[in-house]
């Protein structure tokens, strides 16, 4: 290293993470071929690629382990009605919806395994990146998916009961499963972009999971038809490694990392409880005015988030049944479809800022979700259930306006902090919306299939009702 390169890294050294990247690209490393994995490789190089290569494992793995689970509970029950088209179509047939049932049964048990696990250590992992780096978690989140993927393996190679991928997701869930690597994804872009394009750099996070929603859908169900559920699954350990691999290689580190931080420390839980009880401030007005406000946003993006959840988690389900009796192809088509949403709010949020007031931009977003949710709910044919993806295509515009409203309440140095609160949320949202999606599909087949879509799209009218309030107690703050 030369005197000017040792001048710049003391200057580097001397100031906040935030002073050091406040801008949106990060410093690149000496052009090298021996860079070091604690500098970036390229100086347009950023989190976005890891987290897509993640998120296609994750989208893989969800449409898979529910066909699996199906084929597997209809050759032990010698239920054949799925032999051509995926289910039987007589929609009264009572062995198909013993197999629906103990399907949806299986996937809540195998969610709580590993969610309720995330649940302790998602706060615990993300407010300690504030102090050890983004990349630490990165790295774990990844070698965690990998395992789980591992393990699926395992039992469809030997076919051993399907208890035993309750330990894929036990390792997983040790790891923080991919809720704590969002977490420091999206820690990490609030790292590196101020409170203006905050909002539009989250939002392409956001496309980015609906380009890898995307492309798990069309690769998964075209090989999935051709080769069956066992093969696709090598590519979920590939991205998985993949991912890994290029964290530790060409990823550059947003925070300065404290060599002394521990781990297991309650310490990490004390910083996010002080940061939901005083909202980030002292414990003044403004501070409660700010607490207030992020309460309300994360009630808002739970109640957002749970619905999405749960209708993800059935659409497959929803699908395989009749009367649409979908095979692989279709479900890959209507997942890239449902996943397409991601890119087109993307596109639709970069021109509502030029006309609209992020308020307004979550209550287009609702309108479009209830609007999908309730055709969804009495959908009979492929042309119908098409048509409420085409509807829902602005639906995921009001996540990244929460993520961002969220960051903007909490300082540069509670990123962390904030974001494995949210990942905490949305582990809670995973365990609730399995829970009661699941349990109430099960309960209400004999008379409404759609009647959980239904449901949500009801609840939705609650976040509606309150960024209303939001806007105005916002205007009369600050008029």
């Amino acid at each position: 290293m030369n005197e000017s390169d040792t001048t710049s890294f003391l200057q580097l050294e001397s100031r906040t993470p935030k002073e050091t990247y406040g801008a949106a690209e990060l410093p690149a490393a000496p052009a090298t071929s021996s860079a070091s994995p604690g500098h970036t490789c390229v100086r347009w190089v950023t989190v976005e690629p890891a987290l897509v290569l993640t998120m296609v494992s994750v989208g893989l793995h969800g449409p898979l382990s529910t066909q699996y689970l199906w084929e597997r509970i209809s050759q032990d029950l010698s239920y054949n009605g799925s032999e051509t088209s995926g289910c039987s179509n007589d929609s009264s047939d009572p062995l198909q919806k013993v197999v629906e049932t103990m399907t949806a049964q299986w996937n809540l048990c195998i969610a709580v395994a590993g969610f309720s696990l995330s649940l302790l250590m998602v706060p615990l992992l993300g407010s300690w990146s504030d102090v050890a780096g983004r990349r630490p978690i990165l790295l774990l989140s990844n070698v965690g998916l990998a395992l789980q993927a591992v393990v699926y393996l395992f039992v469809m190679y030997l076919k051993l009961p399907m208890g035993y991928f309750l330990v894929g997701r036990v390792l997983c869930g040790l790891s923080g499963d991919y809720n704590v690597l969002l977490a420091a994804c999206f820690s990490y872009v609030a790292d590196i972009s101020d409170r203006r394009s905050r909002t539009f750099r989250v939002a392409i996070l956001e496309a980015c999971l609906g380009i890898s929603g995307m492309l798990s859908g069309i690769i998964g169900g075209e090989w999935k038809s051709a080769r069956g559920v066992i093969e696709p699954f090598w590519l979920v350990l590939a991205c998985n490694l993949a991912s890994a691999a290029y964290v530790y290689w060409c990823l550059g580190e947003t925070v300065l990392p404290d060599p002394s931080a521990r781990l297991f420390s309650f310490r990490h839980y004390k910083s996010i409880w002080h940061l939901l009880s005083t909202g980030g401030l002292s414990s003044n007005e403004r501070g409660r005015f700010h607490r207030r406000r992020l309460w309300l946003y994360m009630l808002c993006f739970f109640i957002v988030v749970t619905v999405h959840i749960s209708s993800t988690d059935l659409y497959v389900l929803y699908e395989l049944s009749s009367p649409l009796c979908w095979g692989p192809t279709l479900i890959g088509i209507g997942s890239a479809a449902q996943h397409l949403a991601y890119i087109t709010s993307l596109l639709g949020l970069k021109l509502m800022q030029h006309c609209l007031v992020e308020s307004w931009m979550v209550l287009v977003g609702l309108v479009s979700n209830i609007s999908g949710l309730l055709i969804f709910s009495f959908a009979n044919t492929t042309a119908v259930m098409f048509t409420g993806y085409a509807v829902s295509l602005l639906h995921m515009t009001m996540t990244p306006v929460f993520r961002s409203k969220l960051s903007q309440l909490a300082d540069p140095s509670q990123q962390g902090a904030l974001f494995a609160s949210v990942g905490f949320v949305k582990a809670v949202c995973f365990l609730v919306a399995s829970g009661v999606s699941n349990s109430l599909y099960a309960a209400t087949l004999h008379f409404m299939n759609g009647f959980t879509f239904l449901c949500s799209a009801i609840l939705l009218l609650i976040p509606g009702g309150i960024i209303g309030y939001l806007q105005c107690l916002e205007q009369r703050r600050d008029p």
